[in-house]
């Protein structure tokens, strides 16, 4: 009798750790990016799995598959189409709103599951080392008497963060943000190098992106669209509001997933995720790339999909790139 009791207890507390566990991943899980390789996007992806898979917080592989094209609407559609499958990630970036905003497709937010918001990128304004562009009172004068004369390019399509930070640069020094001239690439490397080749003028872009540029002596950022100013390459580069101009902006990157995830599978990607941000290579990576921490997770994230949705569409709206 006491022998039975004691399996019993012994097999009680085996279902409990085993109930306590969880769920995890079972098999390769695939962390999918809008753009094509090189931009902030795909940095993200490459930096969240080498934390995931180098820390061992997730027991299966890790792929990063890129999916570019129509402003990132190609990989919202692949990863909206794996409704219930807690195995497949995406990159979320303020696409997921203009996208809807500015009626690229149906696909809204709301239809995905939010998981994690990572940091905030700011955008910087970046022209090639050789420009007569000499600083950020040069690029203002430029936009202010032809906003045609400055071919600005950016990632991923119009309506952007990137096309946004460059229309409300253009409202600020009291321009019409529809009068600019604007080139949209597929990632901000492509952008980059066509600054680089004379193609275009002006690069709107994540500060990371431009960084090793700068100390190489290829580019030079005229103004900062963050609250401070950088540390490192960019450290001598004003922000906006030194300049004068009220223009404090950048893009969210998170970790959204499919709809239809269970509460445990959401909170297996919610914890594993803050233990990812919690680690010195983590953080390493926050610095390096000139990212700003902003982890939120739950109802906290969605609400602020929501307000960030509502803000972007004022803004849309006045590019002329709204869905009326």
């Amino acid at each position: 009798m006491v022998k039975s009791i004691c399996i019993g207890v012994l097999l009680l507390g085996f279902v409990g750790g085993a109930a306590a566990q969880g769920w995890s991943p079972q098999r390769n899980v695939e962390i999918v990016v809008g753009s094509a390789p090189g931009g902030s996007n795909d940095k993200t992806a490459r930096s969240v799995e080498r934390a995931l898979v180098d820390n061992k917080l997730v027991n299966t592989s890790i792929t990063v598959i890129n999916r570019p094209g129509g402003g990132s609407s190609i990989a919202f559609t692949y990863v909206s189409q794996r409704a219930g499958d807690p195995h497949t990630l995406l990159i979320g970036t303020t696409a997921l709103l203009t996208n809807h905003i500015m009626g690229r497709g149906k696909i809204h937010h709301s239809d995905f599951t939010p998981i994690a918001s990572l940091f905030n990128d700011y955008v910087v304004f970046a022209v090639n080392a050789n420009s007569s562009i000499k600083d950020g009172k040069d690029l203002i004068a430029k936009l202010k008497g032809d906003p045609q004369s400055v071919a600005i390019g950016f990632a991923t399509a119009l309506g952007s963060h990137n096309h946004i930070a460059a229309g409300l640069l253009m409202k600020s020094a009291g321009g019409n943000a529809r009068d600019l001239k604007t080139v949209a690439y597929k990632g901000s490397s492509e952008a980059i190098t066509n600054l680089l080749g004379g193609h275009i003028d002006l690069v709107t872009t994540a500060a990371g992106n431009a960084a090793g540029h700068v100390a190489a002596g290829r580019m030079r950022v005229v103004g900062v669209a963050g609250p401070r100013r950088f540390e490192g390459a960019l450290a001598d580069v004003p922000t906006w509001k030194e300049l004068g101009i009220d223009l404090v902006y950048g893009g969210f990157r998170g970790i959204i997933a499919p709809k239809g995830l269970t509460a445990e599978q959401v909170a297996f990607w919610e914890g594993v995720l803050r233990k990812a941000t919690e680690t010195p290579e983590w953080q390493e990576n926050l610095k390096k790339n000139y990212w700003s921490n902003d982890f939120l997770i739950g109802k906290d994230f969605r609400h602020d999909l929501d307000q960030t949705y509502d803000a972007m569409k004022s803004v849309l709206v006045e590019l002329g790139l709204a869905k009326q």
